[in-house]
């Protein structure tokens, strides 16, 4: 069964960012800020409870020190660097959840951080590494392209389980890379991302944007919760997907 995530805990004192409250209960994974992009440590312990009381998996979702610019600059770091960015991160988000009786359960990487790692295989091994020697062992959640047996080679070496994710606002190059916010359409509109996700639910693929087809073997499917239409898009989606 496909599994419905979101990036929640982005709102930070007294500016607010998405609807949390009202997301938590559609979704079966949360990935969740830890405060280097967005979020702060009371957003983080006030997600992380809705988490807990609708029973989802909590994902610490790190990015670059970039809160500034939401992290989505890229940073260039050394690997033993970029190691120490992840575990601190981690460890924030984890902590206060087994401080609240759960735990994090897998990583995704946020903005920048992300789209670099799928780029570079060089510094997709250096996430794979820090995560899979994060003490607790969790799953590292990445973007499913073509290069999907390649990554899973690269984990079961590092006895590191994968997630692979499908997303279903963003449009798609014909090599399966997302289209950089950059670039106009970029984002998709709800119809188009519903119309995309009918496609992978019945067809097990999405439309690139030059009109080519591509096929997905996903775990789990992203909606952001920045996105202005994100509660909507949900609603529907989780009705397409069942409530199991």
């Amino acid at each position: 069964m496909l599994k419905l995530n979101c990036d929640l805990g982005e709102s930070f004192s007294l500016y607010r960012l998405g609807q949390d409250e009202a997301v938590m209960p559609l979704i079966d994974q949360a990935n969740i800020a830890c405060g280097f992009h967005a979020g702060d440590p009371s957003v983080l312990r006030k997600t992380l409870e809705l988490a807990v009381v609708h029973q989802v998996d909590i994902g610490a979702h790190p990015s670059y020190d970039d809160k500034a610019g939401f992290g989505r600059r890229s940073v260039v770091m050394a690997a033993d660097e970029l190691r120490d960015l992840l575990w601190y991160q981690i460890a924030a988000v984890d902590g206060v959840a087994r401080s609240l009786g759960s735990r994090v359960s897998y990583v995704k990487p946020h903005g920048a951080l992300y789209n670099d790692m799928m780029r570079s295989p060089q510094l997709l091994q250096t996430v794979m590494q820090a995560v899979a020697a994060y003490h607790s062992q969790p799953a590292l959640m990445l973007l499913c392209d073509a290069n999907r047996v390649l990554h899973q080679q690269s984990a079961d070496q590092l006895g590191l389980k994968l997630y692979f994710e499908a997303f279903a606002d963003r449009r798609y190059q014909a090599d399966g890379s997302l289209t950089p916010r950059s670039q106009p359409g970029a984002v998709l509109t709800e119809a188009q991302a519903l119309a995309q996700v009918r496609l992978l639910l019945t067809q097990g693929q999405v439309e690139a944007a030059d009109g080519s087809k591509i096929a997905l073997q996903a775990d789990s499917l992203c909606v952001h919760g920045d996105t202005p239409s994100a509660l909507a898009m949900l609603q529907q989606i989780r009705q397409s997907l069942g409530s199991d």
